[in-house]
Parts: structure tokens; sequence; C-alpha cells
């Protein structure tokens, strides 16, 4: 049978999804028809977390009731502790958090996804859990005890007290919530693919979610803003910029952070970001990898005039996290954390009219081949 092969699939729609829309011409992002800008200016993480599973926005008593519900199932078992405990300390996090939240499952019964309920308390748990996972395992690495969730703590603040201890000031944490809003969905990206995917064969959503982690943590999907970083730090100063942005160039690599599958524009959510880094900096300080970042943009947007490549999400959103104390290698499960909320939104597509994801493939290999024994090769 004939076939018109897409590498990578480009292209190709994978699903209907009411979820989230790109104009990647425009340079428009839009969950559940709402951009995104609105979004991080007057609503809340949970919030957004409520319009994605469920379409629209939530009245007072739903919000509440959501909130409650995530607050109350923040904490994680004991056992999930001490697993944390027994992985490597030089271990890279979003292996951490895919072990911790595949071994969720086995404590939570989500086997059953035509029940409603359960699926609502399933999606209650991961949206709830994941921060504590991933502050406890950057915790426990460095030989400190984890601390448990507080309850008098918004998401975002909770976040950030678990992972240093300390309550954290009022920007940071409206900053932070405002990145989750931002990393928590973005149509049918890599990691959102591999959910839909594995939830096609009705896995229970821990394993779903444990499928999302593994592709999200690559350096060509969420594991770039750590790249990023790193990155800036190389190159040290601005007048610095030019040289290597010119060196990538030349010999044809990657500039961390630039270009996107879809937009052709300037990532939406890059520019929200380096809104958010003047606020954050204008409070707390400014930070040299903020200043070597907006010059490593006007050099790269000069040397590549005339090509769609430009800042995406991951090019400034580490420099936020940097700033809050968060450490470059957990800079993909924050990711992970507010992606979480997209990645169950299309769950819940996925199964209301679920079929078993099963692509064809051109075969390009021999036919015939005789069997050589053993003896005679």
């Amino acid at each position: 049978m004939p076939h018109d092969f897409m590498p990578g699939l480009a292209g190709v729609p994978a699903a209907k999804s009411a979820v989230s829309d790109v104009d990647g011409g425009r340079g428009v992002l839009e969950y559940r028809g709402i951009g995104i800008e609105e979004l991080c200016a007057k609503s809340s993480f949970l919030e957004t977390a409520w319009l994605l599973l469920f379409g629209g926005l939530p009245t007072r008593s739903d919000f509440d009731r959501f909130a409650r519900d995530v607050t109350r199932h923040r904490r994680i078992k004991y056992r999930i502790v001490e697993l944390i405990k027994c992985l490597p300390d030089q271990g890279h996090p979003m292996d951490a958090l895919q072990a911790a939240v595949a071994a969720l499952g086995m404590f939570y019964p989500g086997r059953n996804v035509a029940d409603a309920d359960n699926n609502y308390w399933s999606a209650v748990r991961l949206i709830a859990k994941l921060p504590t996972i991933v502050a406890a395992y950057a915790r426990l690495r460095r030989g400190d005890d984890c601390l448990p969730p507080r309850d008098d703590l918004g998401f975002a603040d909770n976040f950030l007290y678990m992972l240093t201890g300390q309550a954290p000031d009022d920007v940071l944490s409206r900053t932070l919530d405002a990145c989750l809003i931002l990393h928590a969905e973005h149509t049918m990206n890599a990691s959102t693919f591999a959910g839909i995917v594995t939830a096609s064969t009705l896995a229970d959503p821990y394993t779903v979610v444990a499928s999302s982690i593994g592709a999200l943590k690559g350096p060509l999907h969420g594991g770039a803003n750590e790249e990023v970083v790193q990155m800036l730090r190389d190159i040290g100063e601005p007048g610095n910029a030019r040289p290597y942005v010119a060196g990538l160039l030349a010999e044809k690599r990657k500039l961390m952070g630039f270009g996107h599958r879809v937009y052709k524009v300037k990532d939406p959510r890059a520019t929200v970001l380096q809104g958010l880094c003047e606020q954050v900096f204008r409070k707390c300080g400014a930070s040299p990898l903020y200043e070597v970042a907006v010059e490593v943009e006007r050099i790269s947007t000069e040397l590549l005039a005339g090509k769609p490549i430009y800042p995406n999400v991951d090019f400034y959103s580490g420099i936020l996290y940097d700033k809050m104390g968060i450490e470059a290698d957990c800079f993909t499960p924050v990711f992970a954390m507010a992606r979480v909320a997209g990645w169950l939104a299309h769950w819940f597509e996925q199964l209301r009219e679920n079929k078993l994801y099963r692509p064809d493939q051109i075969y390009e290999g021999e036919h015939n081949r005789p069997y050589v024994p053993l003896s005679q090769r």
C-alpha cells in the first residue's frame, strides 16, 4: 500500500482536541479559547488546570472544592519517600520523578478508566503530588530531610517552601504560578502524544503520565531549558554573545532555546516569560544570565534574519527558575509539574472516543532471506 511518509509525523493530525490551539504564524496560544497572556495576568495555575481538564472556568464552589482536594492530597506515602531515598543521588530528577509517578499507581486504584469519579481523583492526586515528589528528591539527594506540604500555602508557594524550607517571596510565588500556567499545555507535543498513545491502550493514568514524563525529559523537548542556562553560563557575559552565536551557526549546531516546530515568530510564552523576568529582577535584583540572554536574542535575530527561528518557551524559563533557587536539573521536573494538567486533559479527551493507536510503517528491509545455520556463519 503506498504511503506519504512524514518524518516525525510533521503536520499529520493525530487527534481532534478542544484543549488548546496554536497559531504559529501569529504567535497565539489559547487554552480552551482563552489567551495565555490573559490567563497569566488574571488566573492561577489551579484555576487554569480546571479549565484544561473540564473545558470551562470553574464556579467559585467548583474552584474551592478543587483547590481543597488538591491541597488535601499533596502528601505522599512514606514508601514513596523510601523509594526516592533509594535512588542514586547523582541521578537525574526526571528519572526519579518518572519512577515515583509509576509507583504511585501501585498505591491508588486507577485501572478502571471508565469510572469518571475515579478519574477525577487520579487527576487530583497527580496534580497534587508531583510537586511533593520533585521537592522531596531535590532535598533528599542533598542530604536534607524532605518537608511535608503546608496546607496554609497556595500551590506555587507550597512548592517553593518544600524545596527551600523558607516561606517564599510573594513576587517569586506569583511568578512561579504564572510559569506553571505557561507550561501547562501546548497541543500535540511529543510528551502529550506519548501520553495519549499509552492512554489508548486503556492504561491507568499514572502509567500515562509516567510515559509523558519520559518523553518530556529529552533535550529536544522539555530538557532544553536546562541546556539553555548552561549555554548562557558558558557565554559568561554579553560581550561574548556574538562570537559564540556566530560560531554555533557556522558549525550548523543547534542554538538551545531557539526555534520551534510550530511557531514561525517568537513564542508567545517566551514574551510573557521575558516580562516576568523584568518584574522579578526589579524586585529581587538583576541576573547576569538575563543580560546575556537578551544579547543572545539580539545577535541571533540579526544573524538569522529572514529565518523563522526565534526564542521559544525554554529560553527564558530557566533564568527565572535559577533566580528562585531551583537547581538546573530540576527545571524540567517543574515543567512536568505544570504539564501534567495538559496531559490529563488530553487523557480525558482520549477516553471519550478511545481508539487504540496502531500506526503503519514503510518497510525498507529484505524479503525471502534464507536462514543460515550458526555453524555456517
